[in-house]
């Protein structure tokens, strides 16, 4: 029987991460890895599928000039060196919201999940969009609040989990 659960990694790339990123990447990367890596190795041993999702731009100029980071094919839109990747399930996006990749979308269904847990990069951002994403298509949606990377200030952070809980989302700890 296919698994009907799933741990969503979202953006853990060395564009956010590693001591080369853009001052606006101002997340803890020590501990956000380390507590990401708990959560991959909890819920691989506990049956649930871990899949890993990348923003990925298109390398062409007008990217590199205006965005600057997840440029695909570059260094920096690769995965950190220190997360854990235990499986093969990958996906790419160039939307904050992990559904919006078809091949994702579409993995999602044939496997028919019904929870889906998320964590990784941002909150506000990519993680927050793909809650919304994931409600949705009618799973049950669990974020991993100590396993999420946050740059936006509190009252922003605030305002999304109050706009999420209203969605069904539940916000959760894993124990590290």
């Amino acid at each position: 029987m296919a698994n009907d659960k799933a741990l969503i990694v979202i953006d853990m790339q060395n564009d956010y991460l590693w001591d080369k990123r853009k001052p606006m990447f101002c997340y803890n990367t020590q501990e956000l890895v380390k507590s990401v890596n708990s959560a991959v190795s909890h819920y691989k041993e506990n049956g649930y599928d871990i899949i890993y999702i990348a923003q990925m731009f298109p390398n062409i100029i007008t990217n590199k000039w205006f965005i600057g980071f997840s440029i695909k094919g570059t260094e920096g839109a690769e995965f950190y060196s220190g997360l854990d990747v235990v499986s093969d399930l990958y996906f790419e996006k160039n939307l904050p919201d992990t559904y919006s990749s078809k091949a994702f979308r579409e993995h999602m269904q044939k496997q028919g999940y019904k929870e889906v847990v998320l964590c990784g990069l941002d909150e506000c951002g990519c993680v927050g969009a793909t809650a919304k994403g994931a409600v949705k298509t009618g799973v049950k949606v669990f974020m991993l609040e100590n396993c999420i990377g946050r740059r936006f200030p509190e009252d922003k952070v605030r305002k999304m989990r109050e706009k999420l809980n209203s969605l069904g989302v539940q916000y959760i700890k894993h124990s590290i």
